[in-house]
């Protein structure tokens, strides 16, 4: 199977001059601690439509017939690519009629709407949508358009590994999400012409990784489920292209946790100020997860920002639980007047903020004047919890295991 080529994705460079941002490097301090040398991200989050979607979509409708545009298009995703799909249609003259699974993050499909599109919701998983949209093709003749396993989409998402070497010449390793493979395959085939001996690593949710398995097969492996909250990268099978791409083309692939991904999500919000969706995140989640195992300087891709703010506020939650930030506590006090107040007292000394508390005289074997008290706390991290705990024990407050 031919692998995309570096002049294929000069093309579609030119091809999306005017049409693409090119989008920001910035440095990571505190990541590049981990590591030991330079980490950059690349924020494609801050790409028109909110990732990198478009580029593949644009250079794949741009390079249709005029006759093939007259048919419209159709396209099945989870959001980020139907709406690079609806926004490139609307730029290029066309209708575009697009499947999303039915929970799909309402902001991505009200944005998806807005550019344009005709949406219809179908399936529960995206292979399901696939299929739907592949069906209303053949009734149609509206041009499918596949997420990731088109040599037209590989091309545009190549681009990305073109602002990557302009922004840091001498990058080791690239990381990259990985869904379908459409991204990490555009950004090998363009880091193996111009700089060979970088690093190509494909990152992908350890509960959606459908490459390991597909790799070690030599075809690609359908997963059972994909239960991940990177919706972005919940991919469950992947396309021969994309496979042919990463096998050739790509170092390694790693897989990384939910707790990870959650705290990604947290650490790029709080120390970057970048909104990024779980499956956006999940480079700088090998980063978190994987310590001092790639070579810098070290590129990892942002590639999406369209995230639900309900989930959001979930994975700001889950993202401190995973990083220490929460301390649950039961403790014996003494059952007289005001007792419980010294105590929050004291613990808001100790620079912990107080997010519940439960009070009981029946729970557990308690002496006659005592009370257990339940305290859920919001910390600094790992070791401002066990200050707390050795502060309490200190002052007699006996902590129940």
């Amino acid at each position: 199977m031919s692998l995309v080529t570096i002049d294929e994705i000069d093309t579609a460079r030119d091809t999306l001059a005017d049409v693409v941002r090119y989008t920001p490097m910035e440095h990571a301090m505190d990541l590049a601690r981990l590591h030991g040398g330079d980490v950059h991200l690349k924020c494609e989050n801050l790409q028109r439509t909110g990732s990198f979607k478009i580029r593949g979509a644009y250079t794949r409708i741009h390079n249709l017939s005029e006759e093939q545009r007259a048919h419209g298009v159709v396209a099945a995703s989870a959001g980020n690519h139907a709406q690079g799909v609806a926004l490139a249609a609307s730029l290029l003259g066309t209708r575009s009629t697009v499947f999303m699974p039915e929970r799909a993050p309402l902001p991505k499909l009200a944005a998806t709407r807005d550019y344009g599109a005709d949406v219809h919701l179908h399936g529960g998983q995206l292979e399901e949508t696939l299929r739907e949209a592949t069906e209303f093709s053949e009734r149609t003749g509206a041009v499918f358009i596949h997420p990731f396993d088109h040599p037209d989409i590989i091309a545009g998402q190549g681009t990305v590994g073109l602002e990557v070497l302009e922004q840091v010449p001498d990058v080791a390793t690239v990381l990259v999400a990985t869904g379908g493979g459409g991204l990490v395959s555009g950004i090998g085939a363009a880091l193996r012409e111009r700089k060979p001996d970088a690093r190509v690593v494909a990152v992908q949710a350890a509960n959606a990784a459908a490459f390991p398995p597909s790799l070690r097969a030599g075809q690609p492996v359908s997963l059972a489920s994909t239960n991940t909250v990177a919706d972005g990268i919940a991919v469950g099978t992947p396309g021969p292209l994309g496979l042919s791409h990463v096998d050739s083309l790509v170092d390694e692939v790693v897989t990384v946790s939910e707790e990870s991904l959650s705290r990604a999500v947290l650490l790029c919000l709080e120390r970057r100020k970048l909104v990024v969706e779980p499956a956006g995140a999940a480079a700088v989640a090998a980063l978190l997860e994987h310590e001092h195992r790639f070579q810098p300087p070290i590129v990892a891709v942002l590639s999406g920002g369209n995230v639900d703010p309900l989930l959001l506020l979930r994975i700001i939650r889950h993202g401190m639980i995973a990083g220490g930030r929460y301390l649950s506590l039961r403790l014996r006090v003494r059952d007289t007047p005001g007792s419980l107040g010294v105590l929050l007292t004291r613990v808001g000394e100790l620079g912990a903020n107080v997010l519940d508390v439960e009070h009981s005289r029946t729970a557990g074997a308690l002496e006659l004047e005592e009370v257990e008290v339940s305290l859920n706390l919001e910390t600094r991290g790992p070791e401002h919890c066990a200050e707390v705990a050795a502060e309490l024990q200190r002052a007699d407050y006996t902590i129940i295991p």
